[in-house]
């Protein structure tokens, strides 16, 4: 366990201190990608979504509906720019739709 510092953090920067020091932020990354998808795409992509996961740098998106997923192919590039936007810094550069 760290030793306690004297100094007053607000709690942000603990947050941030606590995720670097335990090496947990692939995992938050994963959880935030995640959470990108299902507020970018809405209800109507959703519903056909079943499976959302994050890979190093590439976004696996399990849909139930092959029509959608053929609708969704033809514009990766753009949806790769609006999850980068949404993250905040550029964690998905490939998008593989099953």
């Amino acid at each position: 366990m760290a030793k306690r510092k004297n100094d007053n953090l607000r709690l942000g920067e603990a947050l941030k201190e606590f995720i670097s020091e335990n090496k947990l932020q692939k995992g938050m990354d994963r959880v935030n990608a995640r959470e990108a998808w299902i507020n970018l795409m809405g209800n109507g992509v959703n519903n056909y979504t079943t499976a959302i996961e994050l890979r190093n740098d590439t976004l696996f998106v399990s849909l139930s509906s092959s029509v959608l997923r053929e609708e969704l192919s033809l514009g990766k590039s753009k949806i790769i720019k609006l999850l980068n936007e949404e993250l905040g810094k550029d964690l998905i550069t490939k998008i593989v739709l099953r």
